[in-house]
């Protein structure tokens, strides 16, 4: 049970990261066309912490129902 906890623990640090990088992407969409250089960089974060975060909740259901 210690791997479900531990995975439980990095998923809710890895929410809370995909949350400030979903409202990094709000933020900069407001301020366009300030900081558009930025698009691509905070795009490509928010899409690796959502991809980390939607893989990782996949390994906890597989966990789960083993």
């Amino acid at each position: 049970m210690g791997d479900v906890d531990t995975l439980k623990a990095e998923i809710r640090k890895l929410s809370a990261k995909a949350m400030q990088a979903k409202m990094d992407m709000h933020d900069l969409s407001e301020e366009l066309p300030v900081n558009w250089p930025t698009i691509m960089d905070v795009a490509r974060r928010t899409h690796d912490a959502f991809a980390e975060l939607e893989q990782k909740r996949a390994r906890l259901k597989e966990l789960e129902s083993a």
